[in-house]
């Protein structure tokens, strides 16, 4: 309320800040992910890699995001980080 923002703005900011924890994922990947319906480590960490995968690869070909679309080896490494991170995000 004092800062003048949006408390959903916040929250957007805040969810990104916990996806970029993950080494190799900045804010193109942390948008893809957010637009595949992944928007924190807690709810990366529960995802099947392959299913994630081609959730990214919709979602890009709809939205043009990114210029890549991370590799199916990465998209397994980056949940395997969320599984060793502790979750920072409760709302």
């Amino acid at each position: 309320e004092d800062s003048g923002l949006d408390e959903s703005r916040i929250l957007v900011w805040v969810n990104m800040a916990d996806l970029f924890r993950i080494n190799g994922v900045a804010s193109q990947f942390a948008e893809l992910l957010k637009a595949a319906g992944v928007d924190t480590v807690k709810e990366l960490r529960n995802r099947n890699a392959e299913n994630l995968h081609a959730k990214l690869v919709e979602v890009q070909e709809e939205k043009k995001i990114t210029r890549t679309v991370p590799a199916l080896s990465r998209v397994e490494d980056f949940i395997e980080q969320a599984k060793k991170l502790e979750p920072m995000v409760t709302y």
